[in-house]
């Protein structure tokens, strides 16, 4: 007989996802995310853009032993995009039949027995949309001139959706809603932050790690900003000091808000009706109301940090 692999519970799961693919935190989120998925259930997951949904999933999954294919939502995709197609000029030599069919992702996913992961789910088309209900209902898809498509045991849907107010998203319909579990991802604590960041780049100076995240969560509160930016955005200022820092013994403050500028203005949208003049002028004068209250922001988050003990 056969010895069963020990099972994996859901806080060994947290622990490997951490040793092994370098997540920070989301202890609670890939909790779920293995619960949903070890109960072969279909998945999605929603947040913002930069909160690392599409790590996280690949991540879970793999430590589940699953393979991963993945695909891109977005206006223009077809059903033909995801299920297949017959190649026309091997239909004419030999006819309709399994050997003219091109598989896509979805009919490969479902043959092999693998996860179906999909970026972006609310991008795409709603006729596209209601091609999954009944591979992810009854694990089987019917196409035209070849018949059914059985989906092998394991073959799974991972989706991922931005927040309905984000642009060129839809809504995804109550049929298909009703087919998945739901795990949202929201930003993390400005700590973990920090340390995403500070793992990204090699810089000797920290406060530049810990004044980029005060400066992108600022972002997400401001009164004229639509949708504020992800830790990407931090990043990105950090990986400009420190290819900077190579060519010069010391980086200023100025150098910090000069990378912020050249960093931030295509992570952010702005609630344009709210301001006169061009966008880069926006921007700046967002910049400058950012740089008044940086120093404050980084006080309060040190405080919600290390909050003094009363005694």
């Amino acid at each position: 007989m056969k010895k069963k692999k020990p099972t994996i519970t859901s806080e060994q799961a947290v622990k490997i996802v951490h040793e092994k693919f370098g997540i920070i935190g989301r202890n609670s989120e890939i909790q779920k995310l293995w619960n949903v998925l070890k109960a072969n259930r279909n998945l999605l997951i929603e947040g913002p853009v930069g909160v690392g949904k599409t790590v996280l999933a690949a991540s879970v999954a793999k430590v589940l032993g699953k393979e991963v294919i993945r695909i891109d939502g977005d206006s223009r995709f077809t059903e033909q995009k995801l299920t297949g197609w017959f190649d026309p000029a091997q239909v004419i030599k030999k006819g309709y039949n399994a050997k003219t069919f091109q598989d896509g992702p979805l009919v490969r996913a479902m043959k092999e027995g693998c996860v179906l992961f999909i970026n972006e789910l609310n991008r795409m088309p709603e006729a596209v949309q209601n091609v999954l209900l009944p591979a992810i209902d009854e694990g089987i898809l019917t196409i035209p001139q070849l018949g059914d498509i059985k989906a092998k045991e394991g073959f799974l849907v991972i989706a991922t959706q931005n927040p309905k107010e984000f642009v060129a998203t839809s809504h995804l319909s109550e049929a298909l809603m009703d087919r998945l579990e739901w795990v949202q991802l929201g930003y993390q604590s400005f700590e973990e932050e920090c340390e995403i960041a500070e793992a990204s780049v090699n810089l000797k100076d920290k406060m530049f790690s810990k004044m980029a995240v005060a400066l992108i969560r600022m972002t997400r509160s401001h009164p004229k900003i639509k949708r504020g930016a992800s830790i990407r955005a931090a990043i990105a200022i950090l990986k400009i000091l420190e290819t900077q820092s190579e060519s010069s013994s010391k980086i200023s403050k100025a150098d910090f808000w000069a990378a912020a500028s050249l960093a931030l203005p295509t992570r952010i949208e702005l609630l344009s009706q709210e301001f006169d003049g061009s966008y880069e002028q926006q921007v700046e004068l967002i910049l400058s109301e950012f740089q008044e209250r940086l120093e404050d922001e980084l006080k309060k988050n040190s405080q919600v940090s290390h909050p003094t003990l009363s005694h």
